[in-house]
């Protein structure tokens, strides 16, 4: 049986017949001593077909659809050509060696051409690879290296581009920077409370907030010239008078030293820094939940936002973490913790990450471990639903936060909460619902602007009938003669159907006179006849009297 061999290059497909087989040996270990021997490889495998790509983004698209498993027209129709047909019902007397099984089989489903792929083909394709420029002579040196780099930057190119799409990344990437947002800021507040105490040390005890503080270590700027009138602004910033007034009373009394102007500008400038700074952190955790709402919107409503956005993270995407099963997602977070206990043979950790939900803290000690279980599961359905899902939706997050309500209620009260096949049904009605809610508010919404487009149109048309009967102010006397002319045609016109109309009508007033007045000559004729045949009648009954009489 012959044996072909489908190779892909950067360049284009190519097609090579191993002939003489017994020359190299049969066996794997045979061929692949011999692969680096050009003049033993040369004479089994031989060039038969070649078709160069057309451009870079047909090399590109070729280069997917094989990656992939799929046989496009252009391979299939190269096969077609070079490849001996096969009679239908009968066996093929040769087989085409692939590189990889999916093509392979697809090329087999499709055109019923027999092929494989096993160590021997993969070791004859990696001769061919190694001595490929010698087998086709047009090639200059350099060619083969440059179509595939240039082929291996766009493919790759194209899968961080398909990558671009996970907007996960943007998840794990702004709850880092929100971590370490959290540790800056806490320094640099710490940095600014020891700086400025040096001026004025009493207000550390008055206001604890970081944020606070700075605002006031900036506005209050030098102590000795804070006074009463500047109260209703203190109030402001503090939300509360007493305390105002007992950080004015403090500044009176203060043991602290005084300060350069150089220097409490620097101290000030450094304040407004800590408040960008953490102005800038809202702003990200804004954003952070808009996104996992948009991303993972039923474990945020599950977990919340910053947890789900955690676990994400430690995962490395949410379908790793979709991937996960409930026992790993409960101790995610808590490795090093895991591999102690194992290596010292002691009590494995409960949970990780997901120790930082409400519902963890809100157990009792003894159920803590029981809930984290429990929640875990949960997660692990929401995070699925999430990656998986066609339509982004809140209500199996939110069915699965009231099963944890419930489990809760369950260990402290004893009540019994329901099943999950019931909760799950619910869910999905509920859905249902909600979709075709959506469709129905859609309809009006399209039909309201078909509406609207008919009105705009009927307007617009409107509007250019009013301007074609106003007449053009550059027109000129030319233009209003001619309007003046067209305006007596259509009168005449007008004029003359009138009188076709009316004398129509007279017409049809004549012809039902005449016809009323040859229904009266009827009926009076029919009158007529109708009295001479009574008087007939009345004469022959009195002759018959008279016939009687003289009888």
């Amino acid at each position: 049986m012959a044996l072909f061999l489908l190779y892909e290059t950067s360049s284009g497909y190519s097609l090579f017949l191993a002939n003489g087989l017994d020359e190299i040996g049969q066996n794997t270990e045979a061929v692949r001593n011999s692969v680096s021997d050009l003049n033993r490889f040369g004479k089994v495998v031989q060039l038969t077909a070649f078709h160069p790509f057309e451009s870079a983004l047909d090399a590109l698209n070729q280069c997917n659809s094989v990656s992939e498993g799929i046989m496009t027209d252009e391979l299939r129709n190269f096969l077609e050509l070079n490849l001996p047909k096969v009679k239908e019902g009968k066996k093929a007397k040769f087989s085409l060696g692939v590189a990889e099984p999916k093509i392979g089989s697809h090329i087999f489903e499709v055109t019923k051409i027999p092929c494989q792929s096993n160590e021997f083909v993969h070791e004859l394709l990696r001769g061919v690879r190694l001595h490929f420029e010698r087998f086709i002579k047009d090639l200059k040196p350099g060619d083969l290296e440059k179509a595939q780099l240039g082929l291996g930057h766009s493919y790759s190119r194209a899968k961080v581009k398909f990558n671009v799409n996970r907007v996960d990344n943007m998840v794990i990437q702004a709850i880092f920077l929100l971590d370490t947002l959290d540790k800056d800021v806490n320094s640099f507040a710490m940095r600014v409370r020891e700086w400025y105490s040096w001026h004025f040390p009493e207000l550390v005890k008055i206001v604890n907030d970081n944020y606070i503080y700075a605002k006031l270590a900036k506005f209050i700027d030098d102590k000795s010239k804070l006074s009463e009138d500047k109260l209703p602004a203190l109030t402001d910033i503090l939300g509360d008078e007493d305390k105002a007034k007992e950080v004015v009373e403090a500044a009176k009394a203060s043991m602290g030293q005084d300060l350069s102007p150089i220097d409490l500008i620097n101290v000030q400038q450094f304040a407004q820094r800590v408040m960008d700074l953490s102005e800038y952190r809202k702003k990200l955790h804004e954003y952070l939940v808009t996104k996992m709402n948009d991303i993972a919107p039923n474990l945020a409503s599950l977990i919340g936002e910053m947890v789900g956005a955690r676990l994400i993270s430690h995962a490395g995407s949410l379908t790793n973490l979709a991937k996960c099963p409930s026992s790993t997602l409960q101790i995610l977070g808590a490795e090093k913790a895991l591999f102690r206990a194992l290596k010292t043979r002691g009590n494995t950790p409960k949970y990780g990450l997901i120790f930082h939900s409400s519902f963890i803290g809100r157990a009792s000690a003894r159920n803590k471990g029981r809930m984290a279980r429990y929640l875990a599961n949960k997660c692990s359905i929401a995070s699925r639903i999430d990656c998986f899902a066609e339509s982004s939706t809140t209500v199996f997050g939110e069915k699965l936060r009231e099963q944890v309500e419930e489990r809760l209620d369950f260990y402290d009260k004893g009540v019994a909460p329901r099943k999950n096949i019931d909760v799950m049904k619910a869910a999905i009605g509920s859905a249902e619902n909600k979709d075709t809610a959506m469709e129905i508010e859609e309809a009006p919404a399209v039909a309201s602007a078909k509406k609207s487009k008919k009105k705009k149109s009927k307007s617009d048309t409107a509007e250019n009938g009013e301007a074609e009967d106003k007449p053009t102010v550059n027109g000129g006397a030319a233009e209003d003669a001619k309007s003046e002319k067209k305006r007596k045609k259509e009168k005449r016109k007008l004029e003359q159907e009138q009188a076709v109309e009316k004398s129509n009508g007279d017409r049809v007033d004549a012809d039902e006179q005449d016809g009323t007045a040859k229904k009266k000559k009827k009926t009076k004729k029919s009158k007529d006849q109708d009295t001479e045949e009574l008087q007939d009648a009345s004469g022959m009954k009195k002759k018959k009297k008279k016939s009687k009489g003289e009888e």
